[in-house]
Order: C-alpha cells, then sequence, then structure tokens
C-alpha cells in the first residue's frame, strides 16, 4: 500500500503537466450540472497514474502465479478500453469516446480471456450467499455470470466517476474492505494487489481531491472495476460485492430506473442520474456529496466485513 501510494504521489507531479502540454483535457457534458463547465480542459486520463502504480507495486511484492494474472489481465485490460474510450474523446475533442458496442466488446473480450484463466485453474464455482450458511453451484453457467458481473460491476464503477475525489475515496474502501477479506482467506497475491489498489487511489486523490488538478478518466474507472471484480471472484466474495461495493450499485440503479422511467412514462425520477448529480442538483456542495458517499461506502464495508464473518 505504502509503496504504491509513494509512486502515485512521484508519478502525479510528472505525468499532470505532460497531459497537460499533449492538450488531454476532459470534455464536460453540456447538458450536465453547470458548475462543472468550469472543469472543462482539466487533465484527464490520470487513471495511467492509478494503474502504472498498482501495476509495479504488485508486480514488486507479489508472487507471479496464475491469481496475480488474472488480477492484472482484469484491472490492466479494463483499464485499455477505458484508455481507447479516453484517447477518442480527446483527440475528437467530444465527450463520448468508443460506441456502446465497441466498450461493451472490449470489456467482454477481457472478461472471457479472465474466465478462461479461471477455468485453466480450476476455480471453485460455488456461489457462496453472504451472512448465511448456504451456498449452490450454478455449474458452468458460473463463468458466464462472472463475465456479466464483471461488465455490470465495472460500468457501475464507471458511473461512480463524476464527482472530484467520489470514486477514489469509494473505491480506496471497497479495496481495504476485499484486502481485510483476502487476508482472512490466506490469499497473499489478492490482498497485496488490494492493498496496492488502495495505496493507488490515495496517492491520486491528493491530485484529485476538489478542485481537482486531473480527473482519472475512463482509463482508472473502469481499470478499478476490473480489479474489483476480480479480486471479488479470487475472495469467493462475489455476492458480497453488492454490500461492499453498494455506492457502485445504487449508482447504476439510479442510470437504469432515470432511463427506463423516461422511456415508459416519459417522466424522471431524479432530477440528474447518476444519482450523486441529483444531489448536486437539490442544492448540496460538491464537497458535501463526495463526504457522504464516502461515509456510506465505509459503512457498507464494514458491514460487509460483518456478512463475511472478518469482524
Amino acid at each position: 500500500m505504502g509503496v504504491a501510494f509513494v509512486l502515485a504521489l512521484i508519478m502525479g507531479p510528472l505525468f499532470i503537466p505532460i497531459l497537460r502540454r499533449m492538450k488531454f483535457g476532459q470534455q464536460i457534458r453540456e447538458d450536465g450540472p453547470q458548475g462543472h463547465l468550469k472543469k472543462q480542459g482539466t487533465p484527464t486520463m490520470g487513471g495511467v497514474i492509478i494503474l502504472l502504480a498498482l501495476a509495479l507495486a504488485t508486480l514488486r511484492f507479489a508472487d507471479k502465479n496464475t491469481d496475480l494474472l488474472i488480477l492484472l489481465i482484469a484491472s490492466l485490460g479494463y483499464g485499455l478500453v477505458g484508455f481507447l474510450d479516453d484517447y477518442i474523446k480527446i483527440i475528437f475533442k467530444r465527450s463520448l469516446g468508443l460506441t456502446a458496442k465497441q466498450k461493451l466488446f472490449g470489456q467482454l473480450l477481457i472478461s472471457a480471456v479472465v474466465c478462461y484463466l479461471l477455468i485453466m485453474q480450476g476455480h471453485s464455482t460455488d456461489l457462496y450467499i453472504p451472512f448465511v450458511a448456504f451456498h449452490f453451484n450454478p455449474g458452468w453457467l458460473y463463468f458466464p455470470i462472472m463475465a456479466i458481473l464483471m461488465l455490470g460491476a465495472s460500468n457501475a464503477v464507471n458511473f461512480t466517476d463524476g464527482l472530484d475525489g467520489l470514486l477514489a475515496g469509494t473505491s480506496a474502501i471497497a479495496f481495504g474492505a476485499y484486502t481485510v477479506i483476502a487476508m482472512n482467506n490466506t490469499q497473499p497475491e489478492a490482498a497485496i494487489f488490494s492493498a496496492a489498489m488502495v495505496g493507488a487511489v490515495l496517492g491520486f486523490l491528493v491530485f484529485n481531491a476538489h478542485p481537482a488538478k486531473v480527473f482519472m478518466g475512463d482509463t482508472g474507472s473502469l481499470g478499478i472495476g476490473g480489479g474489483l471484480v476480480a479480486v471479488a471472484i479470487l475472495t469467493k466474495a462475489e455476492l458480497l460485492l453488492a454490500i461492499v461495493g453498494g455506492v457502485f450499485l445504487v449508482e447504476i440503479l439510479s442510470v437504469v430506473i432515470q432511463v427506463v422511467s423516461f422511456k415508459t412514462r416519459g417522466k424522471r425520477v431524479f432530477k440528474m442520474s447518476p444519482i450523486h448529480h441529483h444531489f448536486e442538483l437539490v442544492g448540496w456542495s460538491e464537497w458535501r456529496v463526495v463526504i457522504t458517499f464516502w461515509v456510506v461506502g465505509l459503512v457498507l464495508a464494514v458491514l460487509g466485513l460483518y456478512m463475511n464473518e472478518v469482524l
């Protein structure tokens, strides 16, 4: 954790001026909160800092085995999809990068590779229900379920990246919980990876806290999401992700509810989705929204640890 944190701190002042000189600035949605328009041009693709710090720290301290390979492919692979998305946004100076089909294809491809490695590893297909002494085995369906989980959870994490420091803080909390779970399960690679991610995102948070000097972009958010699901899978706490990552679940559900409601009833449930923008538009300051979501994330992480019988 400490090494990744220091690496991120060192890389921040090196990368941010480069991103600024290359004019890798964020394109802000015109239909978003008007207060965000002043963020136009803030350097993005800062997720490169997170993923580099994560990879260097993990490779230094973790054993080079299949578990580590799965974790790095999930995180760096999804991060690569995000990088391509960010790059297209910047080059063509628009708020949308890859098409939905292109992004979906890339995410499913990485998920397929991860599932293949899980099969080759002989990964257990049991699914454990948190807090109750019950589990079931869906057989071969486990792997398509995990691919869908990777797709859904990574996009949920991506939707959460909308305010300065919001995703960095909530993801650090979620990975902190999975660090404890991995240590409790005696899974050193998952524990080292999770701890390194905590350090990397906290180091990045130094530059991403309000007012942000850099944004992580899809490079960081998708990389974080892919890594989070991979850790959940390897620790056999897949379903617990709905609790530990409850903030991310609420974020993506708010988008789904908004879209379904508008298309079926012609009415919006929220002033804007994802839900963190709703709170902004009802008068909360950006910092108040972020702190509140951090606190909720912390409560859910503690609840998840309790349900996993770690606490």
